[in-house]
């Protein structure tokens, strides 16, 4: 996966919008107005943030080198993904899935249901 992949991928679910609220180098994706997946886009590594339950969490980063507490997030709720190919794009795809259903599940519920109706 790559950022082009990864921007294409968030924007083909249900709602989402691309932000750039932390300047021009940093995408933040959302759905119903909350944030889940940011991508800086000017690091060495590629990398994104991801929403997660915190006991997956957890056991994410103790099974995969590559997942990592949230860098600059609440450590409790957010990894820190870094694309180094150890993983597959299908895991990827899981985990952002992952993040954008804990939001969607998150909202209130007339945000949900419309966000449920675009799908």
């Amino acid at each position: 996966m790559d950022i082009e992949s990864l921007r294409d991928y968030c924007l083909s679910k249900p709602a989402v919008e691309e932000t750039l609220p932390f300047g021009p180098d940093t995408l933040v994706y959302k759905v119903g107005g909350k944030v889940f997946l940011i991508c800086p886009m000017e690091s060495e590594t590629f990398r994104f943030n991801v929403k997660c339950d915190p006991e997956r969490a957890i056991e994410l980063r103790e099974r995969y080198a590559c997942v990592q507490p949230g860098y600059h997030m609440n450590k409790k709720h957010w990894n820190t993904i870094y694309v180094d190919g150890s993983v597959s794009n299908t895991m990827l795809k899981e985990w952002i899935n992952d993040s954008y259903d804990l939001i969607v599940a998150s909202l209130p519920a007339k945000t949900r249901d419309q966000v449920k109706g675009q799908q």
